[in-house]
């Protein structure tokens, strides 16, 4: 399992997003231990620009995890990106078959 901290502060979008990112794109199940910054002067201090600020157990911190091109490199470096996931959440997607049309009574229609 994989232990990660996130530092947030209540009504934060992006780390929401940030959450979801992570979650869909590890290898493995992650543990997410929030922490809200605006209890603590020094917190706010460090981190209020930054979040959502997600650092592993080591205390390796990524500023702008939401971006999904800097997550999965910050997880690559760890073994901890799952490569499929980041294929499904990266590619274009397929485009559909075209309709093949046909003529009755004079009329086109798509099959």
């Amino acid at each position: 399992m994989i232990a990660l901290t996130l530092y947030t502060t209540l009504g934060c979008h992006l780390c929401e997003q940030l959450e979801a990112l992570v979650h869909q794109l590890a290898n493995q199940a992650v543990m997410l231990t929030a922490v809200e910054i605006s209890n603590d002067d020094t917190l706010m201090a460090r981190y209020a620009s930054r979040i959502p600020v997600l650092a592993d157990a080591e205390g390796k911190e990524l500023d702008r995890g939401f971006d999904v091109e800097r997550l999965a490199t910050w997880l690559e470096a760890r073994d901890w990106l799952d490569r499929a996931a980041l294929q499904a959440l990266t590619s274009p997607p397929e485009p559909e078959p075209a309709k093949l049309a046909y003529t009755h009574n004079g009329r086109r229609y798509l099959g």
